[in-house]
């Protein structure tokens, strides 16, 4: 039998007590293969990062770095917010009207006078 194309190893019975000790529930589960992948030669900067996204998560350090062969294959996207320097604000150019801006302009033009006093 094939599971999402894995062969199927086991199934896992869970059963599932109330709190007198009545059986309340079972449920099988069947498990497919894993597939392990050896890494070698990680250098220290990829393990810090890797033990503390395992640490912020409360995960595995296999679940950590998964996720982050995940993210970096563009399978997902990052779970924590990067900053993303320089395109950060792309979504907002060119959203205003003329009238916004024209406003805008007018508001901060008072930060573009040098007080004189100060750079003595």
């Amino acid at each position: 039998m094939l599971i999402r194309g894995r062969p199927v190893v086991d199934e896992v019975a869970m059963v599932h007590y109330d709190t007198n000790g009545n059986h309340v529930q079972a449920r099988h589960r069947r498990r497919p293969i894993v597939t392990q992948i050896t890494i070698h030669g990680l250098d220290d900067e990829l393990e810090e990062v890797i033990r503390k996204l395992a640490k912020r998560d409360g995960t595995s350090l296999n679940h950590a770095a998964c996720e982050l062969l995940r993210i970096g294959a563009g399978l997902v996207k990052p779970t924590w917010e990067r900053p993303n320097v320089g395109s950060s604000l792309d979504q907002y150019i060119g959203s205003w009207t003329n009238d916004e801006a024209d406003e805008f302009d007018a508001v901060v033009r008072e930060f573009e006078t040098i007080d004189e006093t100060i750079w003595q």
